[in-house]
């Protein structure tokens, strides 16, 4: 009994940028090594010194068009001889636009007519690879040639962004939009890797995303001993309280419980923030603030009453800020009511 031949096959071979130059699956290099010829558009294709280097030649043709490209790819080569391996397309970066609706349309007008079509991914991207993405796109913008608004920014200019988006991004948490907090926590991402990339340009010090990013994997790891190590923690509390006894041997050098309390903070969320310090350290050095509304309020009067209504927040397990965001929106909601508004969403 005899057996046909395999009829011809191409084979689109797809990978990804976000990976290194070499790193392709075995189904993927078996294609290539067995391939009658491989084609690709892209001269400067990442792949491509991989690839020549071991030993398989590309042949790059001019991409023109895809209904163009999708005929030359299913085309019988006469250069080839008879029972040669398949066509191996390695696939641009760009994803070759256009190209496979045009083998889709050949395949259904000419059918039996062309080569069988198989897909092949040769690489895949791991998660968070989008991020290598946003690395280039930061860099491009700050390079020559760029945005020139990107280009003379600096830390102390984005400060008020950094901020801006910050409380965006909590006001969509406690709003809970989705959406929302999708777009939100990619603005407050791009001030991190807008800090970095200026953070590179800096003359002495300089340092880059990867740097801030081992330091925080080097930091969780470190204070996370019941997982990454072998001490062990029953319940989020312990979890809480190991995590301080960490941070508090880390900063041993402070002089006092209320070092590293940014002074930036609004005003009532540092104080909120000075209470929970000095009540996580035991400290009773100050006695709290008298409850109680004055008869006659002063500035002065005013403050030490926040700070005792932040005491009391605190004690009681309140977001103190977050309790008095809740409240104005209350009675912005009110106002608008009153006025025959809708309340803001």
């Amino acid at each position: 009994m005899t057996t046909n031949p395999p009829g011809p096959k191409l084979i689109l071979l797809i990978t990804t940028h976000r990976v290194a130059p070499g790193l392709l699956s075995w189904p993927a290099w078996e294609a290539l090594r067995s391939a009658g010829r491989v084609l690709a558009a892209d001269p400067a294709h990442p792949q491509l010194p991989a690839v020549a280097q071991a030993g398989v030649e590309v042949r790059i043709v001019p991409s023109g068009s895809a209904p163009a490209l999708a005929r030359l790819l299913t085309g019988a080569p006469e250069d080839l001889p008879a029972g040669a391996g398949p066509t191996v397309w390695l696939g641009s970066p760009d994803g070759d636009p256009g190209l496979t609706d045009a083998l889709a349309r050949l395949a259904v007008e000419h059918a039996g007519e062309v080569p069988e079509i198989e897909v092949l991914p040769g690489s895949y991207d791991l998660p968070g690879a989008r991020l290598l993405d946003l690395v280039s796109v930061m860099d491009r913008l700050r390079s020559p040639g760029g945005c020139p608004w990107d280009a003379e920014q600096t830390h102390a200019s984005l400060v008020k962004y950094l901020v801006e988006e910050a409380y965006e991004l909590v006001e969509a948490i406690e709003e809970g939009d989705r959406d929302m907090l999708r777009e939100e926590l990619g603005d407050v991402l791009l001030q991190v890797f807008f800090h970095s990339r200026i953070a590179e340009e800096h003359p002495t010090g300089a340092f880059s995303i990867d740097d801030v990013a081992g330091d925080i994997v080097d930091k969780l790891m470190y204070r996370h001993p019941h997982v990454f190590g072998d001490a062990e923690a029953d319940g989020a509390a312990e979890v809480e309280a190991n995590w301080e006894a960490l941070k508090a041997a880390e900063k041993s050098e402070r002089e006092s419980v209320l070092d590293g309390v940014p002074a930036g903070l609004p005003s009532l969320a540092y104080a909120a923030k000075l209470v929970s310090r000095v009540r996580r350290a035991g400290f009773t050095g100050v006695p709290d603030e008298p409850y109680g509304l004055p008869a006659e309020l002063t500035a002065e009067s005013a403050g030490r009453l926040l700070l005792a209504v932040a005491q009391r927040a605190h004690d009681a397990g309140i977001d103190v800020d977050a309790a008095l965001r809740a409240a104005a929106r209350g009675y912005r909601d009110a106002v608008r009511a009153a006025e025959g508004l809708k309340p803001e969403r």
